[in-house]
């Protein structure tokens, strides 16, 4: 990349943070483009990745880099536009000159977030997530759920493997019937979960008939896993996390205090890798599930992941095998744009399609997609 594509690319991610809500980080992103042009700090700042090939993510790199030095109490000036910092987000203009010097007065700091892909553990995806499993435990039709093990892959620091614990809820008075599932006292509460009140009767329906999910293993890969547990883990989901969403930092929040709580592994591996290593377990489901990664695996690797995963759905054939279910929230195209569904597949039978959501998994409706490609 040249540094003119660089920053194309950084106003490319200046117009997605327009169009999900984030005008703060849209204007400072715009304002960081044209710096990057003009050969400002920010041209300094991303000059190591202008050989990198793809797009390699640039705007949220230097976001998350800003953003962890505004958490770490480094950039006080900038911390007063920051609402995770206590600050106001309604003068982009006037945070504009405290970015630019933040970004110049630490280089060090910048630069090895720089080299650092962004990992965002979007607590809200679960609710895709959950939604799905629920609806493939009743697909089962047994007296009993069976004991479930839980397979992430990308999982990041796992928050997600958690997701069980969490509370779902949506609607209200005004919005139509109240649904929820999940612990009340759960630290997460995925609020406005579903429009019009709740979800699609056959996910409503799962949920009513499987109140509490028996997980007996939670276990992720990712090839850089965070530590939620470590200072700097937390450190790295809370920079990631756009400032001005005050309710996702809250859930993140609430997903690192329950991470202490309930144990989770991720292993340092890729998907197929991973896959590679996994068996059913009689008399058990296994769930492998993922949100929103896929497009950051190699061709070669993912053709693997499949291959794997035909593998284990071949080898669920009922309780003496252990059943297995294959979950995924991702973008889909659908004509010409990429809508963020959820699919569903039990054992070796069809790919349903079940939800659409936001991006990051809330908001979420009953799916009307009859084909989407890959």
């Amino acid at each position: 990349m040249t540094r003119a594509r660089t920053a194309d690319l950084v106003d490319t991610q200046a117009r997605a943070c327009g169009e999900l809500d984030a005008p703060l980080y849209a204007a400072l992103l715009a304002r960081a483009a044209q710096d990057i042009r003009d050969g400002g700090p920010c041209a300094d700042a991303v000059a190591p990745l202008e050989g990198a090939p793809g797009p390699a993510a640039v705007g949220l790199r230097l976001m998350g880099a800003v953003h962890a030095l505004v958490l770490l109490g480094d950039a006080p000036d900038l911390a007063a536009h920051y609402p995770t910092a206590g600050g106001g987000a309604d003068d982009p203009d006037a945070a504009w000159e405290p970015f630019r010097r933040a970004v110049a007065e630490h280089p060090e700091h910048i630069a090895a977030w720089m080299r650092r892909p962004p990992q965002t553990n979007e607590v809200g995806r679960a609710n895709m997530l959950i939604s799905g499993l629920l609806a493939m435990v009743a697909a089962l039709r047994l007296p009993e759920p069976p004991p479930i093990r839980l397979l992430e892959l990308g999982a990041s620091a796992g928050l997600n493997l958690r997701a069980d614990r969490f509370r779902v809820t949506s609607g209200g008075p005004s919005a139509g019937p109240r649904f929820s599932w999940g612990d009340p006292d759960s630290p997460v509460v995925l609020d406005g979960a579903w429009r019009d009140g709740g979800p699609p009767p056959r996910i409503a329906d799962a949920a009513a008939r499987v109140p509490a999910l028996d997980i007996i293993e939670r276990l992720g890969c990712d090839v850089d896993p965070l530590d939620p547990l470590h200072p700097a883990g937390a450190l790295a989901l809370r920079a990631y996390v756009w400032s001005e969403h005050p309710t996702r930092a809250a859930r993140l929040s609430g997903a690192l205090a329950l991470a202490r709580r309930q144990p989770a592994r991720v292993l340092p591996r890729g998907a197929a890798d991973f896959l590679a290593e996994a068996e059913l377990r009689p008399g058990t489901l296994t769930v492998v599930w993922h949100s929103v990664m896929r497009q950051y695996v190699p061709p070669a690797e993912w053709s693997r992941t499949e291959t794997e995963l035909a593998r284990l759905r071949g080898a669920a054939t009922g309780p003496g095998t252990g059943w297995f279910a294959h979950l995924a929230f991702e973008p889909r195209r659908v004509g010409a744009v990429h809508r963020f569904v959820l699919t569903a597949r039990l054992g070796d039978g069809p790919e349903e399609v079940l939800a659409e959501a936001h991006p990051w998994g809330l908001d979420a409706r009953a799916c009307e997609i009859t084909s989407i490609a890959p």
